[in-house]
């Protein structure tokens, strides 16, 4: 089996718009972002606020928490292999909730459920340093 490395290029900043333009649907991403794998492979990722995520085909996601700095954690990276993309969307929502994610970015570009969970391994390797490492639930602030 043959593989070859593709080079993305780097993303571009929001293009104007133009009177008349279509606006986008409100489930559409306002963004992308690119993840790279322990691999040295990049995966563009479509961004979504938990709230607004659409539901989901078979998807690697990533559940990040952003903050008003912009700085980003990674909380959680899984597939979405259910036939029903509303219960996809479901269990992202539940486990976003419970890890303190406010983002979901997803990678819809995966071939088949053994394609994904070889990016989701690849991108855990990565993040967390480990294929099976995840970071725990946020501790409660003395302010709570």
């Amino acid at each position: 089996m043959a593989s070859h490395i593709v080079r993305l290029a780097p993303p571009r900043g929001p293009t104007p718009a133009r009177a008349g333009a279509l606006r986008p649907a409100p489930t559409a991403p306002a963004r992308v972002h690119f993840w790279t794998g322990a691999s040295g492979h990049r995966y563009v990722h479509h961004v979504h606020t938990l709230l607004e995520c659409p539901p989901l085909p078979r998807a690697v996601y990533l559940l990040v928490r952003r903050e008003e700095n912009g700085a980003c954690t990674v909380r959680h990276i899984a597939c979405s292999l259910s036939e029903a993309p509303t219960l996809n969307l479901a269990r992202i929502r539940h486990r976003g909730a419970t890890l303190g994610a406010n983002e979901v970015h997803v990678h819809l570009l995966t071939a088949s459920a053994e394609h994904c969970r070889t990016v989701a391994c690849d991108l855990r390797a990565s993040v967390f340093g480990s294929l099976g490492a995840e970071p725990g639930p946020p501790l409660p602030s003395s302010a709570d």
